[in-house]
């Protein structure tokens, strides 16, 4: 599919089908995350693919809005600090962007699947290192469910104007 078509078509989903997702089209979206940019190649994440009914009880722990227990699998992003390239010289450590690459990378591959996914930041992050038993180095970044749409997504119009976000100097 082509680029902008497949980003024009992406949605943030709330509302998924039971239905399992294939480990086929799992196995594609981490091949996806997987291939993204870092800084200096470093490669500074890990993905948990979480499916069993005791892990998801935990994550709604962590997360607790009612749409978020429809899914039949979640993924969530960590990010290693111990591997992560850090700018000189303002010690800037670029974790979180190469997470936010390689998520958005998996978010795309699984619109281009057929599935649907919410890009979630707003959890409680210190609770889900506790409950997963995160070592320090080890940053939950995002996590996001991922299953079949239980509806057909509506097109999104609020997108500024490309003169609204450029400047050409």
């Amino acid at each position: 599919m082509e680029l902008l078509k497949l980003i024009s078509k992406r949605r943030s989903l709330r509302q998924f089908l039971p239905d399992s997702v294939e480990q086929e089209k799992i196995d594609y979206l981490l091949e996806c995350a997987r291939l993204a940019p870092s800084a200096v190649n470093a490669q500074p994440w890990k993905f948990i693919i979480v499916k069993s009914p005791e892990k998801k009880a935990l994550l709604y722990q962590c997360y607790g809005r009612e749409w978020f227990s429809s899914a039949p699998l979640y993924i969530m992003a960590l990010g290693d600090t111990h591997l992560s390239w850090k700018r000189n010289p303002d010690g800037k450590d670029h974790c979180d962007i190469d997470i936010a690459i390689a998520f958005e990378h998996l978010i795309l591959a699984a619109s281009e699947q057929g599935l649907g996914s919410c890009w979630v930041c707003n959890f409680d992050v210190e609770l889900c290192r506790k409950l997963f038993n995160l070592p320090a180095n080890l940053i939950p970044v995002a996590m996001t469910p991922i299953g079949y749409p239980a509806h057909d997504l509506e097109t999104v119009t609020n997108r500024k104007t490309i003169q609204e976000i450029t400047e050409t100097i």
